[in-house]
Formats: structure tokens, C-alpha cells, sequence
């Protein structure tokens, strides 16, 4: 009978320390599972005027998200995405379309990028002769 006590306590606590875990709030635990099956994608755009964004102060800023649909404060969101997705987030590789015409006028525009494309931090500064030229170098992404 001693053994059999024994066997029993064995097998009631291998039981618990077993299912336990199974049981109660560790089902329910909705913070286990991951909240997106997309990367990260906020930025935030400004835009000011003059030779330096340090020492400039922004007049504009709109925010933009692409995953998993467009969205922010960007006026057109869905074409801002699709430009951006178009060049890989890659700010740089974004070139001036052809056949814009623009005055030589120097009029200097900055735009600047801060935050998260598909889970990578980006940083991103360009200086724009003028409005036109800024113009040139995307359809919708920098016309906010």
C-alpha cells in the first residue's frame, strides 16, 4: 500500500507540472502570439524650406504606413506605397521623371524621412533646388 501511495503522488504531480501549463490563462494568452504577419512600415515626412534641415523649421509633416494597407496622414497614401515599394524603400533610387521642365531658380526645398520601412530604421535628407524640382522626382511620395 506504501507503494502504492507513492506511485500515486508520482503520477498526480508528473500531471500537473505536465498539463498544467495547458490549462487556465496560458491559453488564453493573446500577447504569445505574434500581432502582425507584416514588418513594421511608419515614417514620417517633413518638409521645410531653406539650405539646412537642421537649422530649418518643418512647415509640413504627414505620417505613412504601408503594411499591411496604406494609411497615415499622407494625401495619397496607396500611390506614396506603391512608389516607395517600386524603388524597395530605397530613397535614393528614386529618380526625376522625364519630361518635367523646371526654372533654374533656386529656391531650396528639403524633404527629410524618419522611421521604420519593413522592419529597418531609415533616415533620409534631400535638398530640392525648388518646388518643381521636388516635384519632378515622384508622383505622389514627396506632393503632400
Amino acid at each position: 500500500m506504501r507503494n502504492t501511495a507513492r506511485w500515486a503522488a508520482t503520477l498526480a504531480l508528473t500531471a500537473t507540472a505536465v498539463c498544467g501549463p495547458l490549462t487556465g490563462s496560458a491559453l488564453a494568452a493573446p500577447d504569445a502570439a505574434p500581432r502582425s504577419l507584416y514588418a513594421p512600415s511608419a515614417l514620417v515626412l517633413t518638409l521645410a524650406h531653406g539650405d539646412n534641415a537642421t537649422v530649418t523649421t518643418p512647415v509640413r509633416a504627414v505620417t505613412l504606413s504601408c503594411a499591411p494597407t496604406p494609411s497615415g496622414t499622407h494625401p495619397d497614401a496607396s500611390s506614396a506605397c506603391v512608389e516607395l515599394r517600386g524603388v524597395g524603400g530605397n530613397f535614393d533610387a528614386l529618380r526625376s521623371r522625364d519630361g518635367v521642365l523646371c526654372t533654374k531658380q533656386y529656391d531650396p526645398v528639403i524633404v527629410t524621412v524618419e522611421g521604420v520601412w519593413q522592419g529597418q530604421r531609415v533616415s533620409y535628407e534631400r535638398t530640392f533646388a525648388n518646388e518643381c524640382v521636388k516635384g519632378s522626382y515622384s508622383v505622389s511620395l514627396f506632393a503632400f
